[in-house]
């Protein structure tokens, strides 16, 4: 594109009014939560400025990636930032981040305002904002793209600082949280100088620091990676301290000698290299690879860039951050394994005081933490995290600005306000009808090292078929908090909260008294191949169609079926769903990873014996049936064919059984350590 001139003529701004966000004003109550960042220190010479006020051709995004790699600013958000570097390598997840279309500032339609999509304790959350940028002398003084006429990572900055509450909230964080807030997906943290700080996790891929280099190295072109420094080494101060990097790149050459000689590219979000090390241009440590190697190598750096030996990595770096893949069709792939994590189970839960916060196991009151049965239909790769609600920020007390706390000020303190220590364990249990006390006193399958300060904490495990019972907990006992726990499984699984004995209030009329499995199908509405529209129309057997199975037992069974669209209330389409009675060969198999149709033309002939019409402009639709044992199928659908949209089948079962109290004490105290 043409060079950008920051001395051309500005684009005038349209003659209309803009949009102003008063929920997120241009003002120091965006900025400032408690002046108690270096960032105090500009109070007085802030000002906000929309991006046709800053450039001349204000752009969204960048013609090529180098032109739109992120650049920090004055803000301590680096955490944040090479987390949305990570929106660069995959054009699904920035569309689903940044929904595609919006008018921007060529356009006629423009009118100062931008949305953005944020997940947030196991939903997608649409933010708006306006898009005045805070700027210093005429030019953005946060976040900006190595162009500067490129806005969209500005414009997601503000974003999440309108979710954190103001800008200095953003100061200091963790990339795996801002990783999982983009994605939906999950993270893991790894440590290279202390295996009990990864993420709570078992163990460190590999089994040592160096396996972390050589599993990094089969990741890189599937996941976003990122190294930090926390502590820097005695005379080793260039790559700063709680600072995060990108690493961009991974090369394994064979030296002169015949060696194997391990490369990293680092990216540092300040945009300038800080790193003289051996791998610096005209370093020695080229001396040991072919010239025409360290010739590509070294032309392949962008600004502030540089490239690092393994050891140098393990020395000067003190951990690792990976994103899980992400499919088009929006599911994890193992870090492990590469096999896609198509089925997924969520539940919210609380740890109560005097009710269910027994803490860790340490503690006598475990078993009257949170229980949750997770049955295994097939051999499965499985991950179950805890993803905790962070508590309320209060309000911080404005005090004067500081004039330079860097150096003092330690981001450490700040983040555990917000987090309370938590760990899970897992146990095999032979059926679900058994003695918990005499279950969780036994060692579990599988179980976090340590209770971790962590947002989120999870478990990989290879689980065979059966039935297993999850209890999250925290290191204290009496602490209160929210939680939702999350499956991501290879194959076929189901999640349910084990339900407190008595006095607990109903979460609903869904799922009101007694224990309820739930199943989770998502699936998807395509013109011309799975949005046949309602029974109306000849086309309506190509609709997605998912199987029910009640199983044996007296009488029927209690069953809600839920259908919920994804979209916007006011962008509804009206939707319903028939549930008809199958033969033992019509979709009783695995369902379509990708929802699509079971095609079975005689469901226009067949009569449904439950219906959920007519259909409804709404996000969600239920029905509470009683189905006898048998195998049925599900089969949701919008009014009109043709109508493309994204929605999930949500399955409810009351299983009825004679309810489990935990009253003994744990067998044997286990000694667990919190971060």
């Amino acid at each position: 594109g043409t060079p950008w001139d920051p001395g051309a003529p500005r684009m005038r701004a349209p003659a209309r009014e803009l949009f102003r966000d008063a929920d997120f004003p241009a003002s120091d109550s965006s900025l400032f939560s408690s002046f108690s960042t270096p960032l105090a220190q500009f109070r007085e010479d802030i000002t906000w400025r929309r991006p046709q006020e800053i450039c001349a051709t204000p752009r969204l995004f960048a013609d090529n990636p180098q032109e739109g790699q992120v650049k920090q600013g004055l803000l301590g958000d680096c955490w944040l930032l090479v987390a949305c570097a990570a929106l660069q390598k995959s054009r699904h997840l920035l569309d689903q981040v940044f929904p595609p279309g919006q008018p921007s500032w060529r356009d006629h339609t423009y009118r100062g305002s931008f949305t953005c999509r944020v997940w947030q304790f196991g939903r997608w959350v649409e933010v708006t904002i306006d898009d005045r940028l805070p700027c210093l002398a005429g030019r953005l003084c946060f976040s900006r793209c190595q162009r500067e006429d490129v806005f969209w990572l500005p414009l997601l900055e503000k974003v999440y600082a309108k979710v954190y509450g103001a800008y200095e909230h953003l100061w200091a964080g963790q990339v795996a949280d801002a990783l999982v807030d983009l994605t939906g997906g999950l993270a893991e943290r790894w440590s290279l100088k202390d295996s009990a700080r990864s993420s709570g996790q078992q163990d460190r891929p590999g089994g040592s620091e160096r396996g972390v280099c050589q599993q990094l190295l089969s990741l890189k072109d599937r996941c976003p990676i990122s190294c930090s420094v926390l502590s820097p080494r005695d005379g080793a101060r260039e790559l700063g301290e709680f600072h995060a990097f990108i690493v961009s790149d991974l090369r394994e050459l064979q030296g002169r000698a015949g060696q194997s000689v391990l490369l990293l590219r680092i990216r540092n979000p300040w945009g300038r290299r800080c790193w003289q090390g051996p791998w610096r241009q005209g370093g020695e440590g080229w001396s040991l690879v072919d010239p025409a190697d360290e010739s590509e190598l070294l032309s392949q750096l962008q600004e502030g860039e540089f490239w690092v030996e393994e050891e140098e990595f393990l020395r000067e770096f003190d951990e690792v951050t990976v994103g899980f893949p992400i499919t088009e069709a929006g599911h994890l792939q193992s870090l492990y394994s590469e096999k896609a994590l198509c089925h997924t189970q969520e539940l919210p839960g609380a740890w109560v005081k005097g009710q269910s916060a027994g803490g860790c196991r340490n503690n006598s009151g475990f078993p009257s933490n949170p229980k949750f049965w997770l049955r295994v239909s097939e051999p499965s790769e499985v991950f179950v995290a805890v993803l905790q609600r962070p508590r309320v920020r209060p309000a911080g007390r404005a005090r004067a600005p500081v004039v330079d706390e860097r150096a003092a000020w330690s981001p450490a303190s700040f983040r555990r306000e917000d987090y309370q220590a938590v760990g899970l364990h897992i146990w095999k249990v032979e059926k679900q009808r058994v003695s918990l006390p005499r279950v969780l006193s036994t060692p579990p399958v599988a179980g976090t090292v340590c209770h971790a300060y962590d947002r989120e904490v999870h478990l990989r495990c290879d689980l065979a078929p059966g039935f297993y019972l999850a209890v999250p907990s925290t290191f204290l006992k009496d602490v209160s908090g929210q939680f939702l726990l999350r499956v991501f499984s290879s194959g076929r699984v189901s999640l349910s909260a084990i339900k407190p004995a008595a006095g607990s209030p109903a979460p609903g009329e869904a799922l009101s008294a007694g224990e309820w499995e739930t199943v989770q199908l998502r699936g998807s509405w395509r013109t011309g191949q799975t949005a046949g529209g309602s029974r109306n129309f000849a086309s309506y057997p190509s609709n997605p169609c998912f199987p029910l199975s009640v199983p044996e037992g007296p009488g029927p069974r209690c069953i809600r079926v839920t259908l919920r669209q994804h979209c916007q209330d006011s962008q509804c389409h009206p939707i319903g769903f028939h549930i008809f009675q199958a033969s033992s060969s019509s979709c009783s198999g695995r369902v379509p990873v990708d929802g699509g149709s079971q095609g079975t033309p005689n469901l226009l002939l067949q009569e449904p014996v439950v219906s959920c019409v007519p259909h409804c402009y709404a996000q969600e639709v239920s029905r509470l049936c009683h189905l006898s044992p048998g195998t049925y199928r599900v089969v949701p659908s919008t009014y009109l064919p043709d109508t493309e949209a994204a929605f999930a089948v949500t399955i409810a079962t009351r299983i009825d059984r004679r309810s489990i109290h935990s009253q003994e004490r744990l067998g044997q105290l286990l000694q667990e350590v919190g971060v």
